[in-house]
Formats: structure tokens, C-alpha cells, sequence
């Protein structure tokens, strides 16, 4: 151990780095990082010396005239020191000489690099250079070195716990795919023993009607015919109320044949929605898909909430049916919280907190769905031949009339469809996205007043978000693009 340094040496230190668990955040300046600065003109042997009472110690900084000139490594001091006359020309000599031998390019990274992004530099860096030590510049004038076999371990640990977060997170996810296919087996099934029950009811209505209709022109023609019936007949007449009977007992049967016709549609709904997709896209009616959504969404759809349908003519699609279902319910569902909310803050929480109400606006609550066929915007005149046909793709277009998208959440929507926004965290629009893209090699897009605000090219995944302006404000619309084979 030196009793004291020479004037030419700081004394090395070792900093503690952070006790928190690494992640994938974590920077340089959470790792052990080494302080020894020589300036250089001082001499191999005070190094040598300082290396040999700190043995952990991975390489000295080199300064000159208060500016960083470079590093050499303790297995760099060694190895010219026992080259032939290693000891004559580098030991008792000043450092700048053996710095002119050992000159190579220093990894040189500041303390806000992440630990993984740190370990990928020196990774690309030459054979002969992997097992140099990283310098990390702490302050302008403030290096400090880092031993690339501790960055290596801190890499290792990192990368472990980002498996075992994604094993974990793949494990939940099958238990709740394996959840969601079991309920939609019982669903299915459930809808298929009321589907039983109703199509008895419902094929004994018709004859039900045809009975009715001729006991009704039977008791009609004895009326005609004997205008004054016994005594007995007129009581048992009188107590059933003979005529409220012929007058209601149409509307009874019509009205059992639209409850009965509505419980059919429904439980088709719920077949249709929990229908389980097969290994290849099937031709599908999109617009009984999309009426047997509303309906199932019936129970949420108050009174106040106007749904507006712009069908045009679509002809059958390929697709995972089971998986659209989902977009729709999921963007459907979006809109119709949007709606709920904005009655919330307009009625419901000014009586909570005993304020007056904000004055409500003039526009109905609606939700409107628009379908086409069109070509993709852009493809007018990619074709210089106008005998060839531009590609088409079908347009389901779900916007709501409420209260538009704050800037922050029009945002945190854009980064959520990235892909490192998906990895981070799965939700139904993310889900939604993945299905439409992925699944079907078709196109997402959100329209919102906040589109133009700002630069939001970068958080575009490729071009499936197409901003636009034409909203003036208010609303929020999701469009799904899906090609036409």
C-alpha cells in the first residue's frame, strides 16, 4: 500500500453504485465505476505501484494539462512491461511514452447510457478490444473507468429478468386466451340451447296465428248468426271480456313473435361473437357482424345515444371473423364510454359536488358507423395505365361525437401502437391494432383534433395512423382499412 501519492496521481477510488434492482432503465451510473487519474508525465512505477496495491483496479485515465488524452488498461501496463526491455523503456520512464505504444480508440460513453446500450458498444468493438475497460464521463472534466466484465454481469442480469418478465407475461396471457376460449365454448353453447327452445316457439307462432285468426272468424260468424246467445254464454262472455280478448289477443302473438325474433338475433349475435376462427380468413358479412355488435352492446346504448349507420354495398370479406368481432366491440365500447363520460361530468358529478352544471351542448350523442369500398389514400395515380384497376379496401369507419382527445392522450394512443409501445403494455386498442395489421395486413387509423398539433410523425407506426383536421374539435373516429382479395 503507498503511503502517499505523487502529485501526478489522484487516489483511486470505487464508487457503490446503486442497490436497486437493475431494469431495463438502468444507467452506467448505477454500475461500480473506478476513479484513478495520472497525468502524463508521471512514471510507470507509481502506476505500477498503484495497480499492485489495488488489485481490482481495471486501467488508469491518462490526463494531460487538466484534459482527458486516453486510458490504458492494468492488462495493457502488464503486457508492455514484459516485453523485452519492457521495464528500461516503460517503468522508469513517463507515461507518455508507453501512451505512444498503447495508443488505441477508448470506448469513451457518458453515465446516462443505459446499461444494455452500453453492453451493445462494446460488443461491436474489435476482438483485441473486448476485454478493455469503458471510460464514463461523469462530469465535463470528471472520468472514471468501468470494468467491462461487471458490465457484462449487469447486462446478463437485466437481460434475465426481461425473460422472466416476458415468460411470466406469456404465461398469463395463454391462461387468459385459454379463459376466453373456454367462455367462448360456453357462450356458444348457451346460445345454441336457447336457439332450441326459440325455434320451437318460433315455429308454432305461425300455426299459433293461423288458429287464433280462424276461432276469431269462427266466434264472429256464431255472433252474426245467433245475435242473442243463452244466458250461460253471455256470463262466461262477459267474465273472460270476450271482446278486449279479440282486440288483444293479435297484439299478444305479434308482440311473443318479435320477442321471439329478437332473442334469435341475439343468441346469433353471441354465436357469431364468440365464434372461434379457423386456421384461414373465410368470406364474412361484415354488416351482420356489425349489427349483431350493437345489439349485444344494447344493454349499454342508453336512450340518449343515437346510433347512426352509413352502410354502403360490401361484398363478402376474408377474414378472422372472431377477431374483427373483437376490433368492433373494442372500438364500439371506446365510443360509447367516450359518450357515457361526457353525461357524467355534464350531469351526474356537479349534483355530487353541489355546483352548477356546465351548460350542455346542443348535439345529440351519437356514434356513427360508415362503411365503402375505396381505394387506399395515396394510390391515386401510382397507375399511369388507366386500364389497370387500383387496388381496393374495404372502410369501416367508428367516430363518436363527445368530447374530443386530450393532446396527452391522443399521444400515449400513437406510442401504444409502436412496437415497444405493445411490448410495454397491451390493451384493447393495442389488441385491436395488432388484429387489424398483423392479422389481416390491413390499416388502423386515428382521427382526432389533435392530429396536427406537434410532430407526430415519429410515434407513426410506418403509415398507419393518417392524421387529419376534419373534425373542427370535437369527436374522436378510428377508420379499419382491409384489402379485397
Amino acid at each position: 500500500m503507498l503511503d502517499e501519492f505523487s502529485p501526478h496521481l489522484s487516489p483511486p477510488y470505487q464508487t457503490e453504485g446503486s442497490s436497486q434492482t437493475l431494469g431495463l432503465e438502468s444507467t452506467l451510473q448505477e454500475l461500480q465505476l473506478h476513479t484513478f487519474q495520472a497525468d502524463l508525465t508521471c512514471s510507470g512505477r507509481a502506476v505500477a505501484e498503484v495497480f499492485e496495491a489495488y488489485p481490482l483496479l481495471p486501467g488508469v485515465i491518462l490526463i494531460e494539462q487538466g484534459q482527458f488524452e486516453g486510458m490504458i488498461s492494468r492488462q495493457q501496463f502488464l503486457e508492455y512491461l514484459l516485453r523485452p526491455h519492457g521495464l528500461e523503456l516503460f517503468l522508469h520512464k513517463p507515461l507518455k511514452i508507453l501512451h505512444s505504444y498503447t495508443r488505441t480508440k477508448v470506448l469513451l460513453l457518458p453515465q446516462s447510457t443505459t446499461i444494455v446500450v452500453a453492453a451493445q458498444y462494446a460488443l461491436r468493438r474489435l476482438s483485441e478490444l473486448q476485454a478493455e475497460p469503458i471510460v464514463v464521463q461523469v462530469e465535463p472534466q470528471d472520468y472514471r473507468l468501468l470494468n467491462v466484465h461487471e458490465l457484462n454481469i449487469a447486462y446478463w442480469q437485466i437481460r434475465g429478468i426481461e425473460t422472466q418478465v416476458r415468460y411470466e407475461r406469456t404465461q398469463v396471457r395463454m391462461i387468459q386466451s385459454d379463459k376466453m376460449a373456454n367462455l367462448g365454448r360456453l357462450v356458444d353453447g348457451l346460445a345454441h340451447e336457447v336457439l332450441d327452445p326459440v325455434s320451437f316457439i318460433w315455429g308454432n307462432l305461425t300455426y299459433l296465428t293461423i288458429y287464433s285468426q280462424g276461432i276469431l272468424q269462427l266466434i264472429a260468424a256464431y255472433e252474426q248468426h245467433l245475435p242473442d246467445p243463452a244466458p250461460d254464454i253471455a256470463v262466461i262472455a262477459e267474465e273472460i271480456e270476450l271482446d278486449y280478448i279479440k282486440q288483444d289477443l293479435p297484439r299478444a302473438i305479434e308482440s311473443i313473435k318479435v320477442g321471439a325474433e329478437r332473442l334469435t338475433k341475439l343468441a346469433t349475435s353471441l354465436q357469431n361473437f364468440c365464434h372461434i376462427d379457423e386456421v384461414y380468413p373465410k368470406p364474412a358479412d361484415l354488416h351482420g357482424s356489425l349489427d349483431g355488435i350493437l345489439l349485444l352492446l344494447k344493454s349499454r346504448l342508453t336512450t340518449e345515444i343515437q346510433i347512426v349507420k352509413n352502410y354502403g354495398h360490401l361484398p363478402p370479406v376474408h377474414c378472422y371473423l372472431g377477431q374483427l368481432n373483437q376490433v368492433f366491440i373494442n372500438l364500439l365500447t371506446y365510443g360509447v364510454d367516450a359518450l357515457l363520460d361526457q353525461a357524467v361530468r355534464q350531469k351526474v358529478l356537479p349534483e355530487l359536488k353541489g355546483t352548477i352544471a356546465p351548460p350542455a351542448t346542443d348535439r345529440e350523442p351519437r356514434i356513427e358507423v360508415t362503411t365503402k369500398v375505396c381505394p387506399l389514400e395515396g394510390s391515386k395515380g401510382e397507375s399511369q395505365d388507366p386500364t389497370m384497376l387500383l387496388p381496393r379496401w374495404v372502410s369501416i369507419r367508428i367516430g363518436d361525437n363527445g368530447p374530443a382527445l386530450s393532446q396527452e392522450s391522443h399521444r400515449q394512443i400513437l406510442e401504444s401502437f409502436s412496437v415497444a409501445g405493445r411490448a410495454a403494455q397491451e390493451n384493447s386498442l393495442t389488441m385491436s391494432y395488432q388484429i387489424v395489421t398483423a392479422k389481416h395486413g390491413g390499416r388502423l387509423k386515428l382521427r382526432s383534433p389533435w392530429a396536427f398539433v406537434g410532430n407526430q410523425s415519429s410515434a407513426q407506426p410506418g403509415n398507419a395512423l393518417a392524421p387529419t383536421d376534419t373534425l373542427q374539435g370535437i369527436g374522436t373516429e378510428f377508420e379499419i382499412l382491409l384489402p379485397l382479395l
